[in-house]
């Protein structure tokens, strides 16, 4: 036996002590790997979240917890779920701000010994529509986004009051009813089920009778019915294509031709008709900010693509003006509207100048005239007024006027004369009586609507014009009559919707 120094026992004792540590902390490392690939190992199951505009979204798994989330970015659940075990992530309740909607991908599955992080949750803010009227003036529709129904009414020609038919039921998340131009059929999209329910319409009641559903893309747009109602398209904003169907002439029925891309997250389609060319069609894409231009072939309603052009930041949709020769589209977020020429031979967009908006402008309208345009501001609370150059579809912007709180949209009524916004967060109405020379909004009053209501329609019946709100926060719709010489609303009896009419 060799002898050691002390010296050389206390240098054999540290390296004793390192090496027991450096094999204690390998196994431990062993050990955690083993049990990370083992059976009945607990994993987190979470995933991204995109599109939230505020907070109040909440989730749910199937383990019993529900998870808040207050911005897009990554999430997990805080319970873990076993090795071998099935996970569901569902919605369960939906962002109030801005009635959005957020659809789950990738929500299920089994746990297969790792986290799961592929769970994507997709929130949008959908268009607001309100009531929509058929083209004669005599029944009324409302997409009921909360409880997947569509509600139904007969307009008294008499009074303008809505009379309550029989709802009917939708797909999940309907959100928008259009009808036919000739008031035949009836479709609406269903956001969270990616379908288009069918509907033929009963002439005498107004009563709808569901034919068989279509599939569409992922979180389809409203329904697009083309000015001679042979061919309908849907804008899905979950995988940026357009949907494409020839409409069967006696039952309604839609058929589905060959779905076309799009920039990212298109929102809506408009069509435009030039005369002795054709028929065109323009998805604004909210996230790309670009707006596709398509035309339309005239026996198939096949969607054939031309160059898009950009916008600026996040446009919702795009407006034509009634003669199919200027478009403009709202730019949310970097607050200008976008200004194009409309080529007359191939339906090509050309850009002109921007023009400034208030904040958050959310659509624009152009007056029956094509002469004046507006913006609904949607955080400035104002409406912004602009006149169209005639030659060019130019804006010069006006004296911008006050509206209440989170208007959407303009409504000019037919003639013309009067303009009206839904205030969403005062809950009541701004009516202006429009200058036909210059196109100022003057004379500005309110009326009280329900709560949170998105637009106004007005519609034209022989005796005379009246004006509904859908109110999507005290489910119901509000009645008016238009004075016809000074465009006021008088309010009649308020009728019920399901629920979240859109």
């Amino acid at each position: 036996m060799v002898a050691l120094s002390v010296g050389k026992k206390r240098e054999l004792g540290v390296l004793s002590s390192m090496l027991a540590k450096t094999i204690g902390a390998v196994g431990l490392m062993a050990i955690l790997v083993s049990c990370g690939s083992s059976p009945g190992y607990n994993y987190t199951v979470g995933g991204t979240v995109s599109g939230l505009a505020d907070n109040g979204l909440v989730l749910h798994n199937n383990t019993g917890e529900d998870r808040s989330i207050s911005a897009d970015g990554a999430f997990s659940f805080a319970t873990p779920v076993s090795a071998g075990a099935a996970y569901a992530v569902t919605v369960k309740t939906q962002p109030p701000v801005l009635s959005q909607i957020c659809t789950v991908s990738n929500g299920s599955g089994t746990i297969t010994n790792a986290p799961v992080y592929n769970v994507y949750v997709s929130c949008v803010t959908p268009p607001p529509h309100s009531v929509t009227v058929d083209p004669a003036g005599r029944f009324a529709y409302v997409a009921n986004t909360r409880d997947n129904t569509i509600s139904v009414y007969t307009i008294d020609q008499t009074t303008g009051a809505l009379i309550t038919g029989t709802a009917v039921a939708a797909g999940t998340t309907p959100y928008s009813v259009t009808v036919d131009p000739l008031g035949r059929f009836a479709y609406a999209a269903n956001l969270a089920s990616n379908t288009i329910s069918v509907y033929t319409i009963n002439q005498t009641t107004g009563a709808l009778t569901a034919g068989t559903a279509v599939a569409t893309g992922t979180a389809p747009s409203p329904v697009t019915v083309d000015p001679s109602g042979q061919f309908a398209y849907a804008a899905n904003r979950g995988d940026n294509t357009i949907s494409v169907y020839t409409i069967d002439q006696t039952t309604g029925a839609l058929t589905a031709g060959t779905a076309v891309t799009a920039g990212t997250s298109p929102s809506s389609v408009t069509i435009t008709v030039i005369p002795s060319v054709g028929e065109f069609a323009y998805a604004v894409n909210n996230n790309s900010n670009t707006i596709s231009v398509y035309s339309i072939d005239p026996t198939t309603g096949a969607l054939t693509e031309g160059a898009a052009v950009y916008t600026r930041t996040n446009p919702y949709s795009v407006t034509v003006d009634p003669y199919g020769r200027f478009a403009y589209a709202a730019n949310l977020v970097s607050n200008v509207i976008t200004v194009y020429t409309i080529d007359q031979t191939t339906g090509a967009l050309t850009q002109g100048t921007s023009v400034a908006a208030g904040t958050s402008p959310w659509s624009v309208t152009v007056d029956p005239s094509g002469k004046f345009a507006y913006a609904a501001n949607l955080a400035s609370n104002n409406i912004s007024v602009y006149t169209i150059n005639q030659t060019t579809g130019a804006l010069t912007a006006g004296t911008a006027v006050a509206a209440g709180t989170n208007p959407y949209f303009v409504t000019v009524d037919p003639s013309g004369q009067f303009a009206y916004a839904a205030n969403t967060g005062s809950n009541n109405i701004s009516v202006y009586t429009i200058d036909q020379t210059t196109g100022a909004l003057i004379n500005p009053t309110t009326v009280d609507a329900g709560t949170s209501p998105s637009s106004v329609t007005v519609t034209v019946i022989p005796s005379g014009k009246f004006a509904y709100a859908a109110n999507t926060g005290s489910n119901n719709i509000s009645v008016y009559t238009i004075d016809q010489t000074t465009g006021a609303l008088t309010a009649g009896t308020a009728v019920a919707t399901g629920t979240n009419p859109y």
